[in-house]
C-alpha cells in the first residue's frame, strides 16, 4: 500500500520551478510532483488559486504542517529551515544568504526573464527593449562575478539556497544570447554547481513530463 507523500510540489520546467526541484534533490525530500503545462492555464484554476493566489508555479503544500507556500524564495527558505538543509552557519552568513536571495528575486529573475520574453515570447520585434534588458542582464552578471571573485559561492564560501535560486537563471545565458566570456568567476561557479549530482537530478526531474 502506498503511503501518501507529506509534500506536494506544483511545478513546470522553468528556472523558478527548477530551483525547487534542485533543492528537493539536495535535501533528499520525497514528494508528490504535479507538473503543469503552463500554456494550458491550469495554474489559473480555482483549485490552484487556493494554493497560490497569484496563479504561478512553483508552490508546495506541506500536508504534515497543514500549510501551502508560494513564491520560490519563500519555499526555499521554508524547506531549508524545516529540513535543516543548506542553512547558513551564522547570523552574518544568514544575512548574506537573504541579501543574495532577494537579489535573485528582485534583479536576476526579472531582468533575464524580460530579456527572454522579448527574444522568444513577443510577437513583435522590439530592439530597444532587447538592448535595454541585455545591457542590464550583463550588468547583473558583472555584479555576481565580482561577488564570486571573493567567495566560492554566492553568499559565502558555503553552498546555500542563494546559489540554488540563482543558478537556474544564470545558466540560461546561451538561450539569451549573452556572452559571459568576461565573467570567469561566474563560469567557474556555473560549472561547479552543474556538476553536483542533485542539480543534475533536479534539472532532469523538471524536464520530465
Amino acid at each position: 500500500m502506498n503511503t501518501p507523500k507529506s509534500l506536494t510540489f506544483y511545478t513546470a520546467d522553468t528556472p523558478n520551478g527548477q530551483k525547487i526541484s534542485i533543492f528537493l534533490k539536495e535535501a533528499g525530500i520525497d514528494c508528490e510532483r504535479v507538473k503543469f503545462n503552463l500554456s494550458e492555464g491550469r495554474q489559473h484554476s480555482p483549485e490552484f488559486l487556493q494554493i497560490n493566489p497569484n496563479g504561478k508555479i512553483p508552490a508546495i503544500v506541506d500536508h504534515e504542517a497543514g500549510v501551502s507556500v508560494f513564491e520560490s524564495a519563500a519555499i526555499l527558505g521554508y524547506l531549508s529551515e524545516k529540513y535543516d538543509c543548506l542553512r547558513a552557519q551564522s547570523p552574518t552568513e544568514q544575512l548574506a544568504v537573504q541579501q543574495w536571495l532577494f537579489f535573485q528575486v528582485g534583479a536576476i529573475g526579472p531582468m533575464l526573464g524580460q530579456l527572454w520574453w522579448f527574444l522568444h515570447g513577443s510577437k513583435t520585434a522590439n530592439q530597444e527593449a532587447i538592448m535595454r534588458y541585455r545591457k542590464e542582464s550583463l550588468r547583473i552578471y558583472g555584479v555576481v562575478d565580482s561577488q564570486l571573485a571573493k567567495h566560492a559561492y554566492l553568499a559565502s564560501n558555503n553552498y546555500s539556497i542563494a546559489d540554488v535560486a540563482a543558478f537556474p537563471w544564470l545558466r540560461t545565458h546561451e538561450e539569451l544570447n549573452l556572452d559571459i566570456t568576461p565573467f570567469r568567476h561566474v563560469r567557474r561557479w556555473l560549472d561547479v554547481i552543474e556538476a553536483r549530482p542533485a542539480v543534475k537530478a533536479g534539472l532532469a526531474d523538471s524536464r520530465e513530463a
